[in-house]
């Protein structure tokens, strides 16, 4: 698109500009954080959940007999 200038936070090539890159940078901590937090409180629900599930003996069940 020739008409079109160069504005923005991305170049024609699709990469961030220096200017979004230094706008990002004081969040880039925090969200990574986050983001960790988040993936370990998944994985921990996860663990627990096959762990309670796995100590269950399903003696209770019935199992109809095969015919």
């Amino acid at each position: 698109m020739p008409g079109r200038p160069n504005s923005g936070y991305y170049d024609r090539n699709h990469r961030q500009s220096a200017a979004l890159i230094r706008a990002r940078r004081p969040y880039l901590f925090k969200n990574a954080v986050l983001g960790a937090s988040i993936t370990a409180f998944t994985l921990a629900v996860y663990a627990y959940t096959l762990n309670v599930v796995g100590q269950d003996e399903f003696e209770d069940v019935k199992v109809p007999e095969k015919k």
